[in-house]
């Protein structure tokens, strides 16, 4: 009963569109790191479904379970670092690595030793990374005026129009005016798609001395850096109060139980999770969780259905994905400046980590969120140290 009350139409639709950017934006890589590993066409199907079975199921049982917008991602870095360090290495044993890595995050969360890190981490830093993770997505509003100005003028000033009169349904209205205008100009590509069921393909893993090294210890790393850090920053960012521990070791799980299957690393979400807490899902903070669990089935769905859905996604013009993506998250953006900026005293060290979140650099293989963190922790402490000295 209290699902039904908490329902909202506005909430689905940001579940959709949270799917959307994540499928989208990083699907490519998916694919790509499959074949690095040679996957047959039926691999890399079950790659898919394993994947979206796996953020589904989380999405939904841990947003249930808190009642808290909980969603979860496949390792976006994490499939990069495949691509290029995947080399010698056979399927079975990178299979064998995913499961390592599994293991670890398992470990890092049910053991509480990875929210210990994070409890000492001043709510400033978070926002400011957080603000930086989402700032390109603003920007690329403006960009994709260069190429698609007229559709992505008129969703933007839908958006304006209706942020005033009707919050809630601003960034669907701005959607929906986005694929009519798309079809009237005859850019949606929907001749390409066909309908097929994924299966599911069991790989017996291997383990190997160089698979550990190359493949599991850093696809762990870049996975808790990269991803996990992040999404704990857009939780607290966004205010609310979760058992951090629980969360990462239950990603570890769903990991653990799908990579014989193509499952190679779930992590919470950042960058999508951050349209399931913002008010375009819901103007209640306390009912927004039901845009993670329409999130988590829209994610069934793409499992489910694999290369299909993700031809649907691929008819969609970029310019209205990278419009919409940035549209919705406007005001996750305007919050974690806010936040980051709120305490004078933290301020100068919050801008930093922003500016190095944003700059997008990365090094070792690691984000340049983990490295915004870095760079923010180490000027709040040089800068406190200062002022004890004096």
């Amino acid at each position: 009963m209290s699902l039904l009350k908490d329902f909202s139409i506005s909430a689905v639709i940001a579940g959709f569109v949270t799917v959307l950017v994540g499928f989208t934006s990083s699907a490519v890589i998916v694919f790509q790191a499959a074949q690095a590993l040679g996957a047959s066409p039926e691999e890399i199907g079950s790659w898919m479904l394993a994947l979206g079975l796996g953020m589904g199921l989380t999405c939904i049982l841990l947003s249930l379970r808190y009642r808290v917008p909980i969603v979860t991602a496949w390792s976006t870095p994490g499939a990069a670092m495949l691509i290029t360090g995947v080399a010698g290495v056979s399927m079975p044993e990178a299979v064998g690595a995913f499961l390592v890595s599994g293991g670890l995050i398992t470990l890092c969360g049910f053991s509480g030793w990875f929210e210990r890190v994070l409890n000492r981490l001043p709510l400033s830093i978070a926002a400011g990374m957080l603000a930086g993770v989402l700032l390109r997505f603003g920007l690329d509003v403006f960009g994709a005026m260069q190429t698609q100005l007229l559709m992505v003028l008129v969703m933007f000033c839908t958006y304006l129009i209706l942020r005033s009169r009707s919050p809630r349904y601003a960034v669907v209205t701005a959607l929906v005016v986005g694929v009519a205008i798309a079809g009237v100009q005859g850019l949606l590509q929907l001749d390409t798609v066909s309908l097929q069921l994924a299966k599911p393909v069991f790989i017996l893993p291997q383990f190997s001395f160089q698979a550990l090294i190359s493949v599991a210890l850093p696809l762990f790393v870049v996975t808790m850096a990269s991803q996990n850090i992040p999404g704990v920053a857009t939780i607290r960012a966004s205010g609310y109060n979760v058992p951090i521990s629980s969360l990462i070791g239950w990603t570890g799980v769903a990991t653990l139980v799908l990579a014989p299957f193509g499952g190679y690393a779930l992590n919470l979400a950042a960058i999508t999770a951050a349209i399931c807490m913002g008010r375009e899902a819901h103007e209640n903070p306390d009912r927004r969780y039901i845009a993670a669990m329409a999130a988590g089935g829209f994610y069934l769905i793409v499992g489910l259905f694999g290369s299909t859905v993700g031809a649907v996604f691929a008819a969609l013009p970029k310019e209205l994905v990278l419009a919409i993506a940035g549209l919705a998250l406007f005001g996750t953006i305007g919050h974690g400046l806010a936040g980051a900026l709120s305490k004078e005293e933290e301020r100068e060290p919050a801008l930093i980590t922003f500016l190095m979140t944003a700059s997008g650099v990365s090094l070792l293989g690691i984000g340049s969120a983990f490295w915004g963190l870095v760079a923010g922790v180490f000027a709040l402490l040089v800068l406190r140290s200062n002022r004890s000295i004096s």
